[in-house]
């Protein structure tokens, strides 16, 4: 089970030695939500379900060749974003800032062990609207708009 909150950022943290991941994802579909990413050297096939706070979530590794092939029948947007990750208290925040199409969105994600210490999680200074609950801040989502109606 995925315990998850998303916010908006309004001002980036000084990110100077701060190590980051190279993603490029693709949906394969998006109801329920099957996703292929390749994040860095490594390659998954996810399996989400519906939800937005808390929602069910399978990784299976891929292999290059089968991230490959299945890129190929994945449809709408390819995303691809850089994701910092920040220790905050007890919890580790991914920043997500994307590239290409939807470059200038920045996103940070915070997961929980529970939904009430979700709840009562006091986000840093830094972090602007929680859109948890905004399917237009989902990257399924953001796989199949138009990249106008993204911003």
């Amino acid at each position: 089970m995925e315990i998850e909150r998303k916010f908006l950022i309004h001002s980036l943290p000084d990110l100077s030695g701060v190590s980051y991941h190279r993603i490029e994802q693709a949906y394969l579909c998006t109801n329920p939500v099957v996703r292929i990413r390749k994040q860095d050297d490594e390659y998954y096939l996810t399996y989400k379900g519906s939800g937005f706070l808390a929602r069910e979530e399978y990784n299976l590794p891929l292999t290059k060749e089968s991230y490959l092939h299945l890129l190929k029948k994945a449809d709408g947007n390819i995303i691809t974003k850089k994701r910092y990750s920040i220790s905050y208290l007890s919890y580790t925040i991914e920043l997500d800032i994307f590239e290409g199409a939807f470059s200038g969105l920045i996103i940070a994600e915070v997961e929980f062990p529970s939904s009430d210490e979700a709840m009562m999680f006091s986000p840093p200074e830094w972090f602007g609207s929680d859109v948890t609950y905004d399917e237009k801040y989902h990257n399924s989502y953001l796989s199949c708009c138009k990249i106008n109606e993204s911003k």
